[in-house]
């Protein structure tokens, strides 16, 4: 038997070439087999589909790479919820742009692990050089600024209550009821108090509530203010939270996941006046920023305060190696092993600049704004809000709750259309759209709200 060829190396690309035509053909007929943003027929169908492509799963003979990959490609792209069709709009779930995805193809391809500097060499550089550049964008007046990178916001918001924690032992977590199910989780995993919440009846942290629940609160304290939320896509009274912070001497640390982006475009970053402010920032660029998963960071002003993660072990940063000049990557990162994300970062910075990524940014929640003012002037939908960044909350005039329910269920069953699902404040429950794909036109909108229209039970 012959021994498959590798990625890597001068041989590395031709054995390669051949494989991708056939991946780009599976994906090209899996999607066209698709025809629409989710497979039809629901979870049951879909499971018997890949049940029968994947069998065996480990034969006693290999079927071949041509074949292996032309199957399961396949049959996964057919199945897959496509976030690059317009009508596939429920999640923070981007559409990742060609690039991004060619050169996540790169860095697979060589397999670095940025745990070390003898594993990862100009990766590693490339990584200080870009985490470096997106923490200026957050505080523009620290030149010392620095950023981690990680799997997302979740990893982002557990790394900043870690940090608290080890700043200044056990820190009670301040946050809205808004806030992302992360921070009680990372809790949780880190033996931190409840975090105590804050309430937020119009969808945003209440100052004053803030200011009671903080005067009734013995320090340490840590403050998180949301940027985006993920039902509403609000964004917290940044400037007075960090008022209060510094009136009751708390610390305060900004989920940026989903909002953080808007940074990138004069016209939108004035949402996010006073993020500077924070101690700690999570951004997330595979939401706002089409990158494939994972692309997330969380930024600090001082970068003295991630000194906490610092961990020896003599095999990857020996004291002497480290002396000797060899960067000490093992304190980048809770995770020991993991992938040069910083790569496909890199490129689309490179490639688009800050007018292209402004241009997806304000293209984006330019879509937002015109789905929300087509369903305020539409007699047959009751809209939430004005959109903050790109999610529309909306609901037909006249469904209940349940049939509001069943109709997002039924669509999806369908494969018709991906629309989420948010419950605000008030208790009632409304259809999200998160609009992230900018190649998505007003034809698209029409189309979205005719298929409602038509579904929804009279």
């Amino acid at each position: 038997m012959n021994t498959p060829p590798l990625s890597g190396g001068t041989a590395g690309p031709a054995a390669l070439r051949p494989l991708l035509s056939t991946v780009l053909d599976a994906l090209h007929d899996g999607a066209a087999a698709r025809g629409g943003p989710l497979p039809a027929g629901g979870p049951d169908r879909t499971a018997a589909r890949v049940r029968a492509a994947a069998h065996p799963v480990l034969p006693g003979t290999g079927t071949g790479a041509e074949e292996a990959l032309r199957t399961l490609v396949t049959t996964i792209a057919e199945g897959a919820a496509d976030p690059a069709d317009p009508l596939c709009a429920a999640h923070l779930h981007c559409p990742p742009l060609a690039l991004a995805t060619a050169a996540d193809l790169a860095a697979s391809a060589l397999n670095p692990s940025m745990d070390s500097w003898d594993q990862a060499p100009a990766a590693s550089a490339l990584e200080a050089l870009v985490t470096t550049a997106l923490a200026a964008e957050v505080y523009p007046g620290h030149p010392a600024a620095d950023a981690l990178l990680t799997t997302g916001g979740t990893e982002s918001n557990q790394v900043a209550l870690l940090l608290a924690r080890e700043r200044h032992g056990p820190v009670q977590i301040v946050c809205g009821a808004n806030a992302h199910h992360s921070l009680h989780r990372a809790a949780w995993l880190l033996g931190l108090p409840a975090p105590v919440e804050v309430p937020a009846p119009s969808g945003e942290m209440d100052p004053a509530a803030l200011d009671t629940a903080l005067t009734g609160l013995r320090p340490p304290l840590l403050v998180v203010a949301t940027a985006g939320t993920t039902d509403t896509g609000q964004i917290d009274p940044i400037p007075e939270i960090a008022d209060l912070c510094e009136t009751h001497g708390a610390e305060l640390h900004i989920d940026a996941a989903y909002g953080g982006p808007l940074l990138f475009s004069p016209a939108h970053r004035t949402k996010l006046t006073g993020i500077e402010r924070a101690h700690s920032v999570t951004l997330d660029l595979h939401k706002l920023g089409w990158q494939p998963a994972a692309a997330g960071l969380i930024a600090v002003a001082d970068p003295t305060r991630l000194h906490a993660l610092n961990h020896t072990a003599d095999y990857l940063n020996a004291d002497d190696d480290t002396e000797a000049g060899l960067p000490d990557l093992l304190g980048r990162s809770l995770r020991t092993t993991r992938r040069p994300d910083v790569l496909k970062i890199a490129v689309t910075l490179r490639a688009l600049g800050r007018d292209g990524l402004a241009h997806l940014v304000d293209r984006t929640c330019a879509l937002a704004a015109e789905l929300a003012a087509l369903l305020h002037a539409h007699p047959a939908f009751e809209l939430y809000a004005h959109p903050t960044i790109s999610t529309v909350l909306f609901r037909p005039t006249t469904a209940d709750d349940d049939t509001l329910a069943a109709l997002r269920r039924t669509l999806l069953t369908e494969g018709r259309a991906v629309l989420g699902r948010a419950r605000t404040a008030d208790g009632r429950l409304w259809l999200k759209a998160t609009l992230l794909n900018p190649h998505a036109t007003t034809g698209d909108l029409h189309a979205l709200l005719e298929l409602l229209e038509g579904s929804t039970p009279r």
